[in-house]
This record gives C-alpha cells, sequence and structure tokens, in this order.
C-alpha cells in the first residue's frame, strides 16, 4: 500500500516549520490550516500566537513568508489581513500526489491509523417476536456506515445486535401461546414474514390480555421464572420465537443491502447467567446498594420528582434483573472478553439517561477507564411529512419492510425514465441499488442526534443533495471511461490545471482527511457531505473542461485521469456509507 500524505498536512508541515523558525522562543507552533475561499489553504494561527508572544502580528507572519520553503509543493504564500496566510499549491502538486492515490487501487493511498484498537458496535437491535419497523432503521443503517470507516481506517470493528429476547413479554407470550395452543399456526414461508406477522399479532393478544387479566400477569410472571431457570418446555417454545425471528431479521436486512453475521447477534439472553455476578460485584465493592430490597445505584446529578434521586435498578426486589444488569454484564463481557478498547452504541436519543447512569457505574466498578470508553450514539426520530413521528394514515408505526419496498418502487421508475439501453431485470437490479441507497443515504447525510423527515420524492431526486445524484454522476463518470474506448487516464504532473481541474483535484486529495474526520468523531454526515460536494465539483468540472475532446492528447489522458480518481473515491466513499454504485443507470 502506497500510503500518501495529503497536501494539506504538508502544507500544514512546512508552515509549521517556518513559524517555528520565525519565533524559536515558542517551540513548535500549530499554524491552524483550514481551506479557504481566497486560495487552496488558509493559515489562521499566527494572530493567536502573536498575541501570546506580544508580537506584531503581520510582522510575524512577514518573517514566516520569508521561512516558507516553496518550490514543488507551494506556488505561493502571501500575508493577508491582520495577519493571516493564504497558500497557494502547484498544479503539479495537486496531479503528484493524485497519480500517487490513483495507483494505489481501492485504498487510494489512504494510511492505517497507528495504534489501532478494538471498537465493539451495537447496533441495528430488534425485538424478537416483533415486527421491524421504521424506528430500527437508523440505528442499522448508521451502525453500518460507522463499522465500514473504521475498518476502512484500520480499527478493528466487532458488531452486536444486542436483539430484544429476554424478560417479561416472553413469560407473557409463552404463557399465552401454551393456554391458547391453536393461535400460533405454523408458517411455511422462506423469509420469515409470515410467521413473524403471526408472532407479532399473537404478542399483541398477549399484551393485551397481560394488561387486562391480573391472574394472567401472575401465572406470566412464573413463566418469566420458569424461562430463566432454564425450564426445558418454556425454553423449546422460547427458542423456535428466536430462530423464526431471525429468519425475518436476515431477510430485512437483506432488503437493506447489510450483512448480519449470525456469530453478531448476542441478544440480553445471552447475558442471563452472569447478571448475578454482575450484582455481586457492585454490592462488593460499594458501587450498588440495596434500597427497599432491590440493588441499586444512585447518582447525586441525576434527580427526579421533588428532588429525589433516580437510582439504576440493577436487581429488583424479588429478585429478577431488567436491562441495567443486561447491560452491564455486556459491558464486562466486551472489555473483558472481546478485550475492546471502545464501546459504541448506536440507540435511540431517549435511552440517553439510561446509557449516562450504565457508563457512570461501570466506571466506578472499574470496568470502563480512560483507556476503555463507551459512547452512545444517540440518533433522533424518523418523522413523516407532518413534522410528527412517522405512522401510517391509520396511526400505526409504519413496517420497514414496506417502506423499503416503496423506495425500490419509486426508485424504479426514476430509473425507468432515464433508461436508454436496460433490460427490465436491469431496471429492476438497479431500482433496488438507487431505492435503498436513497433511504440510507438520506439518513446518513442527516446528523446522527437530529430528527429528519422521510420524503421519499425527495430521496430518489436526481437534484440536490441526494445518493441518485451522487450515483448519476458514477454512472456518467464510467461512461465517459467507456466512450474513451483505447485511450487510458494518465496523469500529466505537467500541465497547467484549469480552476475547475484545481478545485476537483483539491477536494479528491482531501479524502482520506475527511473519512478519518468523519470516523474519529462518529459523524458519517461528514462523509457524506464530502462526497456531494464532490460530485458538484465534478459537474462543474465536466461542464467547464471537455474531456474527449479536449485540445491535445495529454490534457484528454490528464482529464479521464481526473475522471478516473473522481469515480473511485465516490466508489469507496460510498461504499464505506453502505451504498452501491451501479455502472450504468
Amino acid at each position: 500500500m502506497a500510503s500518501v500524505t495529503s497536501l494539506s498536512d504538508s502544507v500544514h508541515q512546512r508552515l509549521a516549520a517556518a513559524l517555528s523558525a520565525a519565533l524559536p522562543q515558542a517551540g513548535s507552533a500549530d499554524p491552524l490550516l483550514r481551506r479557504s475561499d481566497r486560495a487552496d489553504f488558509q493559515a489562521n494561527g499566527i494572530l493567536a500566537l502573536a498575541k501570546k508572544e506580544k508580537a506584531n502580528p503581520r510582522e510575524l507572519a512577514t518573517q514566516v513568508v520569508s521561512r516558507v520553503e516553496s518550490g514543488e509543493l507551494i506556488k505561493d504564500v502571501e500575508v493577508s489581513g491582520p495577519g493571516f496566510l493564504n497558500i497557494t499549491v502547484t498544479d503539479r502538486a495537486i496531479t503528484e500526489n493524485l497519480a500517487v492515490r490513483h495507483a494505489d487501487g481501492e485504498r487510494l493511498g489512504v494510511p492505517l491509523k497507528e495504534n489501532a484498537g478494538i471498537t465493539v458496535v451495537d447496533y441495528a437491535q430488534p425485538n424478537v417476536a416483533k415486527e421491524m419497523h421504521v424506528g430500527h432503521l437508523r440505528s442499522a443503517v448508521i451502525g453500518d456506515a460507522l463499522r465500514g470507516m473504521l475498518d476502512f481506517t484500520g480499527e478493528q470493528t466487532i458488531g452486536r445486535h444486542h436483539i430484544g429476547d429476554w424478560g417479561t413479554q416472553f413469560g407473557m407470550l409463552i404463557q399465552y401461546l401454551f393456554e391458547h395452543p391453536g393461535e400460533l399456526a405454523p408458517a411455511a414461508d422462506v423469509d420469515g414474514q409470515q410467521a413473524m406477522s403471526n408472532l407479532n399479532r399473537v404478542y399483541k393478544a398477549s399484551r393485551a390480555l397481560f394488561d387486562a387479566d391480573e391472574e394472567f400477569k401472575e401465572r406470566a410472571r412464573k413463566r418469566v421464572v420458569a424461562l430463566q431457570s432454564g425450564d426445558k418446555e418454556t425454553l423449546e417454545l422460547w427458542q423456535q420465537f428466536v430462530d423464526e425471528s431471525k429468519v425475518y431479521f436476515y431477510s430485512v436486512f437483506e432488503k437493506l443491502d447489510m450483512e448480519i453475521r449470525d456469530e453478531e447477534i448476542v441478544g440480553e439472553s445471552a447475558y442471563n447467567e452472569g447478571m448475578p455476578e454482575t450484582a455481586r460485584l457492585l454490592e462488593e465493592t460499594g458501587v450498588a446498594v440495596r434500597s427497599e430490597g432491590a440493588l441499586v445505584v444512585f447518582f447525586d446529578e441525576i434527580r427526579g420528582k421533588d428532588d429525589q434521586p433516580v437510582p439504576l435498578i440493577v436487581q429488583k426486589a424479588d429478585g429478577g434483573f431488567g436491562y441495567a444488569a443486561s447491560d452491564l454484564t455486556a459491558i464486562r463481557n466486551r472489555v473483558f472478553d472481546l478485550r475492546a478498547t471502545t464501546l459504541l452504541y448506536v440507540v435511540d436519543v431517549r435511552q440517553s439517561l439510561h446509557f449516562k447512569m450504565v457508563f457512570e457505574t461501570a466506571r466506578r466498578a472499574g470496568w470502563l477507564s480512560e483507556h476503555v470508553t463507551a459512547h452512545n450514539m444517540g440518533y433522533g426520530t424518523v418523522l413523516g411529512a407532518d413534522g410528527k413521528p412517522f405512522k401510517t394514515r391509520e396511526g400505526e408505526t409504519v413496517r420497514l419492510e414496506d417502506l423499503l419496498d416503496e423506495a425500490v418502487q419509486r426508485a424504479a421508475e426514476v430509473v425507468r425514465e432515464k433508461a436508454q439501453d436496460l433490460t427490465e431485470d436491469e431496471i429492476q437490479e438497479r431500482a433496488a441499488q438507487v431505492g435503498i441507497g436513497a433511504v440510507k443515504y438520506a439518513d446518513l447525510s442527516t446528523s446522527p442526534n437530529r430528527d429528519y423527515k422521510f420524503d421519499l420524492d425527495q430521496m430518489v431526486s436526481l437534484n440536490g443533495d441526494t445518493s441518485v445524484y451522487l450515483q448519476y454522476a458514477y454512472a456518467r463518470i464510467q461512461s465517459i471511461l467507456r466512450k474513451a474506448g483505447e485511450t487510458k487516464p494518465v496523469a500529466h504532473p505537467e500541465l497547467e490545471l484549469a480552476p475547475a481541474e484545481r478545485a476537483l483535484g483539491l477536494h479528491l486529495d482531501a479524502f482520506g482527511d475527511t473519512v478519518f474526520e468523519a470516523a474519529a468523531e462518529y459523524a458519517p454526515h461528514k462523509l457524506a457531505a464530502y462526497l456531494y460536494q464532490l460530485a458538484s465539483l465534478f459537474t462543474t468540472f465536466y461542464d467547464k473542461c471537455p474531456v474527449l475532446k479536449a485540445e491535445t492528447q495529454e490534457q484528454i489522458e490528464n482529464r479521464l485521469f481526473l475522471c478516473d480518481v473522481t469515480a473511485r473515491t465516490l466508489h469507496r466513499g460510498m461504499a464505506l456509507l453502505g451504498i452501491r454504485t451501479p455502472e450504468r443507470l
């Protein structure tokens, strides 16, 4: 692998050296480089340093300019304003850097992170015996994208799908079926959807009975004890629910074009045996205390009504365990067995308080530390056109597979309208890639902690910040490369670049920096924004710089080279987000 130092990093190194030479008493200095509209980059850290050293900022900036090594990297440096430096790099530097990236294949010269760790990503957490709905979309899509970005930077990721497969609801469901054995007719379907619909129907019926009948509620609670104690008959029926649900989960995730590995599905039940040990450790160390018969953890800063402390309940007074015990046992497993250095939870923002208490409890117990950290990637809500949580017209929660099917159907209309030489089978294949990509991109291009409106018309639009716009940019480049025939992309560093070529080249060079920043901040929307700007810059380049009709053969080859690097970057960036880039559209 040929890793490449980005132009911004190279310029930063030159300026830092010149700044240290101009003001040696300040030691190493950071020029705080950023992109600029007036030049390729702008250094704006000189003002703060000059103030600290009681120096004149413009004089200091002028001294730095006199010490900057120009040559093949830096074309020009000028002082502007009260002491800013505007830096322009050479055309040769842009083309040569891109040439090394182009030669590196799929990694595009992006280096791997030094001292990479192990991150466990907890995402895509559906519930056994329940149909997946629109509320499950964000956790799955965001988590999958985060894994893609982290893996690309060199981090080792381990997925965990903490499915809801334990607790009171299963005692309720199993007891209902023991008392109504004919309710769950066998369903012979390959994708598990009919079986899941039956389970979902029975679950609703058992919930209604549980809420209305105190005697049934008591029998259901005893069934929970039987389940947790390993009663054979109870476990067999529970396992049937789990197996049927997994078949269904896989079918939905396949529609989402996501790989879910069976060994990474580790539900609440997997931690059942470890929960008593978790409770014992917390009580023995004094992290948790007994209060009214329950084992709880108190937090001075977390208070409820009447300014009373809100406890985290590890073990109930009747000896049962809840979500806190399961989550804390999962932390022990991930830290001590999986050797994770980072725990990343992609969970609804409404559970932020719960995880705040869980993480603090784990820190007090010594399971989390400065070397092993946990983060909750709380995400916002998917809204309908009315700005309220997305529902059907009847007020029901939207089934996820129905939403995905509609997205593919809408995309098929768009692809069919534009298709020139595609068969109907190819149109349907592209429609799945475009429709699912549109749903994912709309989610990922929004900051995770924000709500967003689900608008399929906008999502599959060819105009604006959509995945379809990016996919068509990629397909257009592939068309150009095919039309070029025997003429291949070749970098010509000696050529002068037009403004649109320079803008495109500089942005391409920033791909690695953007991926590392987005991965470090758990911010897939930053990568999405980069890719949209890349497609926009390519459109400007294509409009202003003829490719196959350029003036010279060298210019044709160099512009084909820029097209090819753009296509590879779009393809790689979209793949990190879990989105396909069809060769033809």
